[in-house]
């Protein structure tokens, strides 16, 4: 299809993901899909999603990116940066002062890092990351004849 008739076809839709409406407008040569999450109480990272179009002929390559919203950067930095400083903290300890017995507070500290960090990402794919598959999903098949 070429790039007109797949913009026609997602411009000025809506998409349904986990109960959630996403807005898609053209603006500046591509094409932007937006939470509406002005009524949502949950805590959630939500996607921007840009779609641009390469022509090849009669062809159309698709590119998509993802983003996260700036309101929502804040807390996922702040726990990976908790989660960088805690596993640093705890190899410094087993490293550098092993033969003071640091390993009692070293072990610990390396467990919880890595079962924040654990439980933050299983989050992010039951979510964020899912939200990026289901609207890529959804413009590969309105891209699709």
């Amino acid at each position: 299809m070429s790039a007109e008739e797949i913009k026609k076809r997602l411009v000025g839709t809506h998409v349904k993901v986990h109960q959630l409406d996403f807005e898609i407008y053209e603006k500046e040569h591509m094409i932007k899909i937006i939470p509406h999450a002005e009524q949502e109480t949950n805590i959630k990272t939500l996607p921007i999603t840009h779609v641009e179009f390469t022509g090849k002929g009669d062809k159309t390559q698709v590119h998509i990116s993802s983003k996260m919203r700036k309101i929502d950067k804040g807390g996922p930095l702040i726990l990976l940066t908790f989660c960088f400083f805690m596993l640093a903290a705890a190899l410094i300890m087993l490293i550098s002062l092993r033969e003071e017995g640091f390993e009692v507070y070293a072990f610990p500290m390396l467990g919880v890092s890595l079962l924040v960090f654990i439980v933050f990402w299983v989050r992010l794919e039951s979510g964020y990351f899912d939200y990026i598959r289901k609207i890529r999903d959804y413009v590969k098949a309105a891209s699709i004849v």
